[in-house]
């Protein structure tokens, strides 16, 4: 059941707009508007949950599955040399929806340790090509 106070449950139910490249009843992933760096993906579970021991233990093992799918397309889709997946419970966590981030990365990007430094993308259409190439390697991948 969504909350009505969670920015992630207004992006799932569509009340507020999102750059999604990955939805299924298991999973939807969509662009984080203040990336690390452009690409940087979240994923998120479809109902309101807000920690990791808060997922029922048979939805765990799928919603993994879709975050490695979506590593291996953010990696693919946008010639990343690897990628970056973290995951807060509750301390630093923005949103209190359980949500794994998914950041490319390439080698002298300039990320150090847990200091994670944010950037913005020019405007709606150049976060959209980075969603597109992310859906077109998840479709490839398929």
């Amino acid at each position: 059941m969504p909350d009505e106070q969670c920015t992630f449950c207004a992006i799932l139910t569509g009340e507020r707009p999102g750059h999604v490249v990955l939805s299924d009843d298991v999973c939807t992933a969509f662009l984080d508007t203040r990336p690390v760096f452009k690409g940087h993906v979240l994923v998120v579970p479809p109902t309101h949950v807000e920690t990791l021991p808060d997922l029922p233990v048979p939805q765990v093992g799928p919603f993994f599955e879709r975050v490695r799918t979506v590593a291996a397309a953010v990696e693919h889709g946008l010639e990343a040399g690897g990628t970056f997946v973290a995951m807060n419970n509750r301390i630093s966590q923005s949103v209190p929806h359980l949500h794994v981030h998914v950041v490319p990365r390439n080698r002298k990007d300039g990320l150090r340790g847990f200091f994670w430094p944010r950037t913005t993308y020019a405007d709606q259409a150049e976060a959209e090509s980075y969603a597109l190439r992310i859906r077109k390697a998840l479709a490839a991948a398929s």
